[in-house]
């Protein structure tokens, strides 16, 4: 249940309601809210003479739930507004991983010469194999906010787990929790205390309840700027590195107030697919997509198959912005 209670409580008076029902505390867009596990059903007794609306739930699908807010949340990336009715599409390109000073340098170069504000760059990565390159950590980070300062765009990179989250934070305008992260309840946590926005990648085995409930960690920690990403699920096939599951974005555009932001490298896992993926993606009326490139990806040190190189990455930019305007949203 999520109970709204009367504004100009002292902090004193709203801690011992939330005690008495077991609750959380937030404050949004200046208004007080208790959160109550889904099992509550009823108003409780110990708010009923400052609770001014609540909302009854079936499950733990609440701050996240369309129920609660019927208008889809208004999140920055970067520069870019995207949800509520601004009908952005934000394209987020970059490597797969940072590699050297070169490397992203160029690639943020050339995200500025398209117009994209958004670099995306993985530092520690999220490996399947140990003998893979697991990414350049704290320096690959330093380089990031490098690119930042000289280029003025916004980065995002990939928490791999709990030891980490701080340095992520810190020099991350955008904190993103991985397909393998998602359970993490220390990323969430961590994630919850900060302002910043927290781009969440569904896990490839989730049902899209589990993923919504990772959202809820952070929605109930006080941090309202959460983005969903679709980015596959595993299934039978084996043509394809994972199935993009656009049934469950339908899903999560109808019974959720986040915004979506769907990632087709690495649901296609092969650089020749994604450019009618994105299409179709964008044709679905979403907030945002996260797309691979990288100056040579043949050399690149992880994902080499699903990264576009610079040109194959501007000819699908081109090719969205049509479809975009099709069903009313721009490309930014």
């Amino acid at each position: 249940m999520i109970i709204k209670i009367k504004a100009g409580l002292s902090q004193d008076v709203i801690e011992q309601l939330t005690k008495k029902c077991e609750a959380f505390h937030i404050n949004y867009l200046n208004e007080e809210f208790l959160i109550t596990g889904a099992a509550v059903k009823e108003l409780p007794e110990a708010v009923k003479e400052v609770a001014i609306e609540n909302w009854v739930f079936q499950n733990d699908l609440q701050l996240a739930s369309s129920a609660f807010l019927p208008v889809k949340r208004e999140v920055k990336i970067g520069n870019v507004t995207i949800g509520g009715n601004t009908k952005n599409t934000v394209v987020i390109g970059g490597p797969c991983s940072v590699e050297s000073l070169e490397q992203i340098t160029q690639s943020t170069q050339f995200i500025k010469s398209l117009g994209l504000q958004v670099l995306r760059g993985g530092c520690y990565k999220p490996r399947t194999s140990p003998y893979s390159f697991q990414g350049m950590g704290l320096e690959g980070l330093k380089l990031l906010a490098k690119m930042r300062d000289e280029f003025g765009v916004a980065v995002i990179t990939e928490a791999r787990d709990a030891t980490h989250i701080d340095e992520i934070i810190e020099y991350s305008d955008v904190i993103q929790v991985g397909a393998k992260a998602m359970y993490d309840q220390g990323i969430l946590r961590a994630c919850a205390k900060t302002q910043k926005t927290v781009l969440i990648k569904r896990g490839f085995g989730t049902t899209l309840q589990e993923f919504v409930q990772a959202a809820e960690f952070v929605l109930a920690g006080g941090n309202p700027n959460v983005v969903l990403c679709e980015r596959g699920i595993r299934t039978f096939e084996t043509g394809t590195r994972f199935t993009l599951d656009l049934c469950g974005v339908a899903w999560l555009k109808k019974y959720t107030n986040l915004p979506i932001i769907l990632d087709p490298s690495h649901a296609m896992g092969y650089a020749y697919g994604i450019a009618d993926l994105a299409r179709a993606c964008v044709a679905m009326g979403i907030d945002g997509l996260l797309i691979e490139t990288h100056p040579t990806p043949k050399t690149a040190k992880s994902d080499a198959s699903q990264q576009l190189n610079h040109n194959e990455f501007e000819a699908v930019i081109n090719s969205l912005k049509p479809v975009a305007s099709s069903v009313g949203y721009t490309i930014c």
